[in-house]
């Protein structure tokens, strides 16, 4: 059964979806751990002052950030929890879009939601409202202390999360300064004609399953080998499981209207700001 690292509810005007967040992807590649080769005891990362090269202790290390070159403001420990974002344990979904309007290099990473208990009903809803409007949502998220934003959008017969890196942390294509010869080449339409063949000669459609880590396949291959010669050793790890409490969902009928109403009372008020948010 899916782990899920994070239980909370999907937030869709007033009405609450409790969700689980189960990762949608596996880790790749090999990770390969530091030991003693004389005692295969494993090896960590020492605190070393740069300067003089010494270990630090632990309770004499402060956090700063680098003000100006060789200069730091030294932020404690307080100040930085009092700056963490509230976790409230909901998906706040803020507005609606086509998909393709999010930018593939704001793509981070995805999850899958899974309905909690007494929320299917409402989850379905909200899956077979995207697939027919053709949208996905935007919303803000916290896990863990880190907010994100997130489109969330249906696949298949389930709700998908995608994590988003902020606009902020996009660079432009102006920051690779091209050239005019990139920007505006001359270009024969016998070399847009040959380079266009070769395309389509080469097209073909996603197969997930002629695409392998040939490195990671030959690593392992390595480690089993060793094994069955005996060269192994034993290594324990543990896990923690984080649990938290799920929203509970009301009347969904209800909560629609309410929601519904509260959004045509505000287009009067103060709720003129909202719109323009959802619009961008």
């Amino acid at each position: 059964m899916a782990r899920a690292i994070w239980k909370g509810a999907i937030s869709f005007g007033q009405v609450h979806i409790p969700v689980s967040l189960v990762s949608a992807t596996t880790s790749s590649g090999i990770d390969f751990d530091w030991l003693d080769e004389r005692s295969m005891d494993p090896v960590g990362y020492k605190r070393i002052n740069k300067t003089t090269g010494k270990e630090v202790a632990p309770e004499h290390i402060v956090k700063g950030i680098a003000y100006e070159k060789g200069r730091y403001v030294i932020i404690s420990e307080e100040e930085i929890k009092a700056a963490l974002p509230k976790a409230t344990q909901t998906i706040d979904i803020f507005a609606f879009l086509d998909s393709a309007d999010i930018p593939l290099l704001n793509i981070y990473k995805p999850y899958f939601l899974s309905p909690d208990r007494r929320g299917e009903k409402v989850y379905a809803l909200l899956r077979e409202t995207l697939i027919s409007t053709g949208k996905v949502a935007l919303a803000h998220v916290v896990v863990r202390t880190k907010q994100s934003l997130a489109a969330l959008m249906p696949l298949e017969d389930a709700l998908a999360l995608i994590m988003l890196r902020w606009p902020s942390e996009v660079r432009g294509v102006d920051y690779l300064d091209l050239k005019d010869e990139v920007r505006k080449p001359e270009l024969t339409k016998k070399e847009l004609d040959m380079a266009k063949r070769l395309v389509e000669d080469m097209a073909t459609g996603w197969e997930p399953g002629d695409y392998h880590n040939n490195f990671e396949e030959q690593i392992m291959a390595l480690v089993d080998q060793k094994a069955e010669a005996g060269e192994i050793e034993a290594v324990e790890t543990e896990e923690a499981d984080e649990e938290r409490q799920t929203a509970d969902v009301v009347d969904l009928t209800e909560l629609l209207k309410r929601s519904l109403g509260g959004k045509a009372k505000g287009k009067s008020g103060g709720s003129s700001k909202g719109g323009k948010r959802a619009k961008a």
